[in-house]
């Protein structure tokens, strides 16, 4: 059964080799996906493995990009043996126009029986938009 911390690692390995960040199996039935700081017009929780999974697969086709790296900063336990928060910069490009950026995030990793139970990602939205081009919000 994975640990928060080995599902982190199972994450980190899927940005770097261009797969989906949750593969279907790593995902409970009721995961809960939080992005309290979500552009507008963007979903700031998405609940269920299906409908984070369709969510996730249009937004990888609206927005090409490639993760170069993915540099760890820290990875905290908490009290609870579930939880763990990590501190990571992704560094990617967008591949229609080839301009490389990178970014910091916070994460709130929930694993229960050896699945994301919830996973909640604090991002940028500007840093975000500038990175990629887009208009910001």
């Amino acid at each position: 059964m994975l640990t928060p911390t080995e599902v982190f690692a199972r994450m980190r390995d899927n940005w770097l080799s261009d797969a989906p960040t949750f593969e279907g199996d790593l995902l409970a039935d009721d995961v809960v996906i939080e992005m309290p700081f979500a552009a507008p017009g963007r979903p700031d929780r998405i609940v269920g493995r299906d409908a984070f999974v369709a969510f996730a697969s249009a937004g990888r086709a609206a927005l090409p990009i490639r993760f170069d790296d993915c540099h760890t900063t820290a990875v905290h336990e908490t009290a609870d043996p579930e939880v763990i928060v990590v501190e990571y910069e992704l560094a990617a490009t967008l591949t229609t126009t080839g301009v490389s950026a990178s970014a910091p995030f916070v994460g709130v990793l929930r694993v229960r029986d050896g699945r994301v139970a919830g996973w909640r990602e604090y991002q940028n939205p500007l840093a975000m938009a500038l990175a990629t081009g887009q208009p910001p919000p």
